[in-house]
């Protein structure tokens, strides 16, 4: 039977009760680890959790949709007590039957993408809108971007069943600011293999026209030039090729130059975006 999971469709946008429909629900341990260890090296969430706890009050951090197991929240709340140990966290599910005790200091709710009332410095969203219909994403967003507090941000992406492949948005109250790629090391024969992965916002974009089919084609340009380095491994060959690839396309650098386990890239959301995109930087062609 055929799977229509994709074209999932919230009802209603402007409701009292929780906001979104029941997902798949599937997860996995450290299936979001890419992720995770990603935002708590940013300055900005650092700073973010931290100012909280100086000012006397509780980070509040909500994971939307975590499905059918609490794993992968728990480990997001180790990740975000490592910078903020007074954070509290909460997973929502739409799904009643899905709603968990407390366990490990985290809580679990009723809720979706209204995040149940509350108001929080950060919001995670993954595996979720991947199953909802392109045209409710900006809904979705502009629904937890209401409960932001000052500052607050979201991460919304997807990844493969096991983790290896990961692609995700950084929003604010103002919208997406970048998009990040990650995966493993060796896992992809050429970087813009991750498309597959990439958010339900931009995956229907990659075709000839758009800015993010550019901006792939260049990542594969710039992985061909750093060829000579293979010997070396693949962690060492994408290092250069960012280079390559930064140099090629004018973008502004936002990948952290310090080495990493995972090869990724993480580019402005103007790079990736049809409407800021346009004309930004010229495309190689097809020299891979």
């Amino acid at each position: 039977m055929a799977d229509h999971a994709h074209n999932l469709r919230a009802r209603s946008w402007n409701t009292d009760g929780p906001v979104g429909v029941p997902t798949r629900g599937t997860t996995g341990y450290n299936r979001l680890r890419k992720a995770d260890r990603w935002l708590v090296a940013q300055l900005r969430v650092q700073a973010l959790l931290r100012s909280a706890e100086l000012s006397g009050r509780e980070p509040v951090a909500i994971d939307v949709g975590y499905g059918a197991s609490h794993t992968t929240t728990v480990e997001w709340a180790r990740f975000l007590r490592s910078v903020a140990p007074s954070v509290q966290v909460t997973g929502l599910e739409i799904e009643p039957s899905r709603v968990l005790p407390p366990r490990d200091g985290v809580t679990f709710a009723l809720g979706g993408f209204e995040l149940s009332g509350m108001r929080a410095d950060v919001v995670r969203a993954f595996n979720v809108l991947r199953q909802y219909d392109a045209s409710q994403v900006r809904d979705a967003w502009a629904t937890m971007q209401a409960g932001l507090r000052p500052g607050g941000v979201i991460i919304e992406g997807t990844c493969c069943e096991v983790g290896r492949r990961s692609a995700w948005v950084l929003l604010d109250q103002h919208g997406p600011q970048s998009l990040t790629m990650a995966w493993t090391p060796g896992c992809l024969e050429r970087p813009s293999d991750i498309a597959e992965r990439l958010p339900k916002v931009l995956i229907h974009r990659n075709t000839p026209g758009h800015a993010i089919y550019d901006v792939l084609r260049e990542m594969d340009a710039a992985w061909n030039l750093a060829a000579p380095l293979a010997v070396f491994g693949p962690r060492v060959r994408w290092r250069a090729a960012v280079e390559h690839f930064h140099t090629a396309t004018g973008i502004r650098r936002m990948t952290s130059r310090r080495r990493h386990s995972d090869s990724s890239l993480t580019l402005p959301w103007s790079a990736v975006d049809d409407d800021y995109a346009a004309g930004s930087f010229l495309p190689t062609g097809d020299s891979h």
